[in-house]
């Protein structure tokens, strides 16, 4: 059965319910990706969210935000939010299903995570299952996903339950456009960047605290000097040249 989009059914007004999905880490070499689910109070566009929590304006792209001003986003969105979630996956799995294959596990994984936030009084999380997925990019979570089909088959563990599809839809520069994925793209981001910083204490020398695992000249020349550490995605380019493979996208 074809899975159900949202661009099938009735535009979804911005007042109803719905979980924002953003990631971040697809594109660096070292460390896990991790994705992000939030849901806020209904709200009829940005301006009436931003009139109705002024502790949330500014709401856009983390990408777009300073690391100062997205660390102070970040404690205001969970307590602001209905609820959010946050999920991870880490290199050796990216290693054997593809970063894009990964993204849509950790995609699926934070909204399975969705804790209340501080605004969740009356919201039941048993509707979770019920709630449309906007994500940000062009590509929605496959159907597999959602069946519980296990993420790395190579593993001993049990897949997850079996979930009934949602609807969704894909938004290209979503991040910038939906509350929602605004916010789930600042914690997305706030939480990797605060993970790479431990990490750059576990493995010093390549400086993951600074570039956060991204392909900077610095990095690819500490690769070069130390070899890669347990946290380099060993299938990825610059980490392993002979081993490079075509990486999914999201745009």
């Amino acid at each position: 059965m074809r899975q159900t989009l949202l661009a099938d059914v009735a535009p979804v007004h911005p007042a109803v319910p719905y979980i924002g999905i953003d990631e971040a880490g697809r594109g660096c070499l070292a460390g896990p990706v991790v994705a992000a689910a939030v849901i806020l109070p209904p709200h009829a566009d940005a301006a009436a969210l931003a009139a109705l929590l002024p502790a949330l304006a500014g709401l856009t792209d983390s990408k777009k935000l300073t690391a100062a001003k997205r660390e102070a986003l970040a404690p205001r969105i969970r307590e602001h939010a209905v609820a959010w979630g946050l999920g991870v996956v880490w290199p050796r799995d990216i290693e054997r299903i593809n970063i894009l294959q990964a993204t849509f596990h950790a995609m699926w994984r934070a909204v399975r995570a969705l804790r209340p936030g501080g605004a969740a009084a009356g919201f039941d999380l048993a509707q979770r299952p019920l709630l449309p997925l906007i994500i940000d990019g062009d590509k929605t979570i496959p159907a597999a996903v959602f069946a519980g089909q296990a993420p790395c088959p190579a593993r001993a563990a049990p897949p997850a339950p079996a979930c009934p599809a949602p609807a969704q839809r894909a938004v290209i520069g979503g991040d910038a456009l939906i509350p929602a994925v605004s916010a789930a793209s600042i914690l997305a981001k706030t939480f990797r960047d605060r993970l790479m910083v431990a990490l750059d204490q576990r493995f010093p020398g390549y400086g993951l605290a600074l570039h956060k695992g991204y392909g900077t000249a610095e990095h690819m020349a500490a690769i070069a000097d130390l070899g890669p550490c347990p946290q380099h995605r060993a299938t990825f380019r610059g980490v392993r040249p002979e081993a490079g493979q075509t990486q999914g996208s999201l745009l």
